[in-house]
């Protein structure tokens, strides 16, 4: 009953006009202010703002022109082996003897190279078309390695002309020696196989290795020189490692891809 008093006591007083109204405490203004700064901040930097991001794939150097599977044009038995692994030969030197029904025929090389692998040997039964080795087309020891890096398809877009690459190499220490640098060369937009990733490397496995997790798209890197290094290109350390680089060394390349406005991930 005494709360009824009041409510209809509260009704029967004239409004209390003349008191001054406060809207908010001035430490919410100064929240309300600091809300705002930060919001128009935000969006300035979301559309004139860019955020950079990297792609990080398996990579192999090699020299540029790749290399190339030797099949033999004869069946037979081989009867002697005649070149090394490792041994740059120039075109048309004799690799393999087979002893054919025909007589004695001998398997040379297509093109100037570097023997990285010999799958034939003395006494084996080859059949015509099969693989008996691998050779790189390097015609001079002073030919440039380049790093082939494997990208995921889905990546290959944002790859931009001339990006920076690091490189991790396998047989390169990186907490010694740090990374080595490099460039984009060049973006081959055509998914590889297996098959035209072996033709290239001139193995097999490698093919099958770089296509696991689907076909990748192959980004060719220019290794950066310097000439007050023993492997004659740049590292992320001083003076890189005390030696030379090998050709068929594995790596993991992290490439750069084309910087982004943080709007564009909010736009369909």
């Amino acid at each position: 009953m005494q709360f009824r008093q009041q409510a209809l006591a509260k009704l029967q007083s004239p409004e209390e006009l003349d008191l001054p109204v406060r809207l908010a405490r001035p430490q919410g203004w100064l929240a309300l202010s600091i809300t705002v700064v930060v919001m128009a901040t935000a969006s300035v930097w979301a559309v004139t703002g860019s955020v950079a991001s990297t792609v990080s794939a398996p990579a192999i150097l090699t020299h540029g022109q790749g290399s190339y599977i030797l099949q033999s044009p004869v069946s037979g038995q081989v009867t002697a082996v005649l070149a090394k692994p490792g041994e740059r030969l120039p075109a048309n030197s004799p690799v393999l003897q087979v002893r054919t029904s025909d007589g004695d025929s001998i398997v040379r090389t297509v093109a100037a190279g570097r023997i990285t692998g010999l799958s034939a040997t003395i006494g084996q039964i080859i059949q015509t078309g099969a693989n008996v080795a691998a050779v790189e087309k390097v015609a001079r020891p002073t030919d440039p390695l380049y790093a082939t890096v494997y990208v995921p398809a889905v990546n290959a877009a944002s790859v931009p002309a001339h990006a920076s690459v690091d490189l991790t190499v396998a047989s390169v220490s990186t907490q010694e020696y740090g990374v080595l640098r490099g460039h984009v060369k060049s973006v081959d937009r055509t998914a590889q196989s297996p098959q035209s990733i072996a033709a290239f490397l001139g193995d097999e496995q490698l093919g099958k290795q770089f296509t696991e997790k689907g076909r990748p798209v192959a980004v060719l890197v220019r290794l950066d020189k310097a000439s007050d290094t023993k492997s004659g290109y740049a590292w992320s350390s001083a003076e890189g490692p005390p030696y030379k680089l090998e050709s068929m060394t594995m790596a993991t390349g992290s490439i750069r891809l084309a910087d982004q406005r943080p709007v564009d991930w909010l736009l369909p």
